[in-house]
């Protein structure tokens, strides 16, 4: 007989989620005078370009990481794939780059031999990471920690809002104009309020589904990635993100009754393209679940479209606990999986 779950509020997962408001208000207190100093020196040199590097959730932070920049700051921003360096060593031009190595454990091997080729190219190579005593930390030029903690459920929670905070916050430092600093201010409690948003609409009509694709653009691609991980890992549910654009090329023709769909809804520019598609989806007869301020699911009042992803997974890590239990899963021992991945 199987080990009998725990209480939603009994998990590490849960725990361990509900401290991200307290995590982020001390890691922006902890790393503004470091964010300062780097983005003196970023507005002194600018980059000619932002290449990000990671894996599983990080890499979801490096695609929220890729639309801050650009959006914000105007500064192209493109994934290196950690295989080009880590398994075909091929050279990379990036002299003057800035090169953003997103890690918890700091301890992956293609990670590691990524940032050292980076820098050994020429870039400034900064590390977001969880373990400050990691190899990642030591090579790094310059490192911004995010004082998440321990974090032993493997399913990643307050280490991933931690590293969308850490991109912010640099954003905003570098950017240096008023509306953006502001919502840095604002954002632990905004995400104290999205801790207690009601999403059990969404675990009640997914206790029996099979599949589903959960939908994001720009701001907000980078959330849709991150849920579509998290159903799998920890529900047994197979969930795939897309841009909610790019789903019409193609995959949508799968969205029909008996197919669900959850949509995060960003309340910037991308905002009415992914209401009208939720609706279109609708009338096709599918379950959909809108996150959004006026949404099936109550998206907390964001201080900035920036903040708006963060406030979304915040609401969807308690849901998703809690639909794993009711899916019969422990969300803190997914099968066949390790709390650190080292790949090659």
């Amino acid at each position: 007989m199987s080990a009998a779950l725990p209480l939603p509020t009994d998990t590490l997962m849960f725990r361990e989620a509900a401290e991200t408001a307290d995590v982020v208000q001390r890691q922006f207190a902890a790393n503004a005078a470091t964010v300062a100093r780097l983005a003196d020196d970023l507005r002194r040199d600018p980059p000619p370009f932002i290449a990000t590097c990671a894996r599983g959730s990080s890499d979801h932070a490096a695609t929220y990481a890729k639309y801050v920049f650009e959006t914000q700051l105007g500064f192209v921003t493109a994934s290196v794939s950690p295989s080009v360096g880590s398994v075909y060593e091929a050279k990379q031009r990036m002299c003057g780059a800035l090169f953003l190595a997103i890690s918890q454990s700091g301890k992956s091997p293609d990670l590691l031999r990524n940032a050292e080729a980076a820098r050994a190219a020429g870039a400034r190579v900064v590390a977001l990471v969880n373990a400050e005593d990691s190899p990642l930390a030591a090579l790094a030029d310059t490192v911004l920690p995010l004082h998440a903690g321990p974090e032993r459920s493997v399913a990643a929670t307050k280490s991933y809002l931690a590293s969308l905070a850490a991109v912010l916050q640099l954003a905003a430092v570098w950017k240096n104009e008023a509306p953006l600093l502001d919502a840095l201010s604002r954002l632990p409690d905004a995400l104290r309020g999205a801790w207690q948003a009601d999403w059990s609409a969404l675990a009640d009509g997914l206790v029996d589904a099979r599949n589903l694709f959960v939908l994001g653009r720009g701001l907000g691609l980078g959330a849709a990635q991150e849920a579509a991980l998290k159903f799998k890992e920890t529900c047994g549910l197979h969930a795939e993100a897309y841009s909610s654009a790019e789903v019409k090329h193609g995959p949508m023709a799968l969205v029909g009754p008996g197919f669900p769909v959850l949509a995060f809804a960003q309340p910037d520019e991308t905002g009415a393209g992914t209401l009208a598609l939720a609706e279109e989806f609708r009338a096709r007869g599918a379950p959909v679940w809108v996150a959004s301020e006026k949404g099936d699911l109550p998206l907390a009042s964001s201080p900035h479209p920036a903040c708006a992803p963060l406030l979304a997974v915040q609401s969807f890590y308690r849901v998703i606990n809690a639909l794993a239990l009711r899916r019969g899963h422990n969300p803190d021992v997914p099968p066949h999986l390790n709390k650190v991945t080292e790949t090659v």
